[in-house]
Formats: structure tokens, C-alpha cells, sequence
């Protein structure tokens, strides 16, 4: 299972499924993040957390800890 973390600096990824429950999941949904939804990463933070993503045309943080709540291909 691939996840949004490891995917690398400026590839981009298509969501196949969101795992979690109640509201982080709800939380990463209501960013936008739904199923089908292509995902750019544009950088990482120097620590590695967080990521910065561009998600249907608009730029978007997440935590290290929700993008491995993102399975993707």
C-alpha cells in the first residue's frame, strides 16, 4: 500500500481510498481530498512535516500523520 508521504517531491498521485475514521477522516474530506482526486506534492518542510500539496487548484499543508491516512497510485 503506497500512502500521499511516500510520495516523492513534485510527482503526483491519485487517491484510491481514505482509511481512518469519524472526524480526521471527515477532516481530510472536507479539504478536498475525496477519492479520484489527483494530488501534486510541490515540497516538504526541512524537517519532513509538513507536506505542501496542491489539491484542486488551490495549495493545501498536511501533517505527515493524515497523509498516511491517503492511499494513493
Amino acid at each position: 500500500m503506497k500512502t500521499l508521504r511516500d510520495v516523492a517531491i513534485g510527482e503526483t498521485a491519485v487517491v484510491r481510498k481514505l482509511h481512518g475514521e469519524g472526524a480526521v477522516k471527515r477532516r481530510i474530506m472536507d479539504m478536498g481530498i475525496t477519492k479520484g482526486i489527483s494530488i501534486y506534492v510541490r515540497k516538504v518542510a526541512p524537517l519532513g512535516d509538513p507536506l505542501e500539496l496542491t489539491v484542486r487548484g488551490y495549495e493545501l499543508s498536511l501533517r505527515k500523520a493524515d497523509a498516511e491516512m491517503i492511499e494513493v497510485e
